[in-house]
């Protein structure tokens, strides 16, 4: 499907603004310095999100290290240094993230503001308690519990295929379904759920092909850290929104368990 002149508009857009901000730090000497990007573990004052991408951020210092008054600008010039995600990826899902925003400033966000259900996050995490779970669980905070449905697919092999990813989330879906009377899902919040796969078969696997290494993703979701360590290394092309629409159909294209593809 060819893109809308919305999206084309956005895109454009987007990517003269990112020029704009790069020329920005360029000229103030920004560039010329040498930024830490050491993982440090957060303090119990620092605020966090549910994605774990943009929270291994924040504890590299691609983003503020408190999370706190995040920038529309930042959350682009971050994705983009850290991993290489094309700034119209960005601003979709930033756009959307600053309406929830509590900073009182425009275009500014702190992290734990994309815990406002119905946004961004929704039910059926990948590694989060639902909203409905009472407390002390919350829907933004990493829970291994919930996790271990997901990565008894991811882990059975060095590589996640597009096949296995597809089969993790499906099944957490259900688990979570199953969990909560209240539970529901969107066509939006199934649509982000599939975005969000898509997501890390793109940053730590092969292109559009999946095959994300288990160990790499492993260490995003339980240790909220970008591994360099494991040998994860930046994408050289750019992760583009069409990169992420094609996983995210090749996702929905894989069989229900159970039944005979064509």
């Amino acid at each position: 499907m060819a893109p809308t002149i919305a999206l084309k508009a956005l895109t454009l857009f987007s990517y003269i603004f990112a020029l704009v901000v790069r020329g920005v730090r360029t000229i103030a000497g920004r560039e010329k310095i040498l930024e830490d990007h050491s993982w440090r573990k957060p303090s119990s004052a620092d605020r966090r999100s549910p994605c774990p991408l943009l929270n291994a951020l924040a504890n590299h210092g691609y983003l503020p290290r408190d999370g706190k008054d995040v920038s529309l600008a930042r959350l682009i010039t971050g994705l983009q240094d850290s991993i290489n995600l094309a700034p119209d990826a960005t601003l979709i899902v930033g756009l959307a993230g600053i309406s929830a925003s509590t900073t009182g400033k425009r275009f500014t966000l702190h992290l734990d503001d994309l815990a406002k259900h119905g946004v961004i996050e929704h039910d059926g995490s990948l590694s989060r308690h639902d909203v409905h779970d009472p407390p002390p669980a919350d829907n933004k905070t990493f829970a291994p519990e919930v996790w271990a449905t997901t990565a008894a697919y991811l882990s059975q092999n060095e590589s996640i295929s597009i096949e296995t990813a597809a089969r993790a989330r499906r099944a957490r879906i259900a688990a979570a379904k199953e969990a909560h009377p209240a539970f529901a899902m969107s066509k939006k919040d199934l649509r982000s759920s599939a975005l969000e796969t898509s997501a890390y078969l793109r940053v730590f696997g092969e292109g559009t092909r999946g095959r994300a290494r288990w160990e790499q993703v492993k260490v995003l979701f339980e240790e909220e850290r970008l591994p360099f360590e494991e040998g994860f290394k930046r994408s050289e092309k750019m992760i583009t929104v069409s990169d992420l629409l094609v996983l995210s159909g090749a996702l929905d294209a894989v069989p229900q368990e159970g039944t005979a593809s064509n």
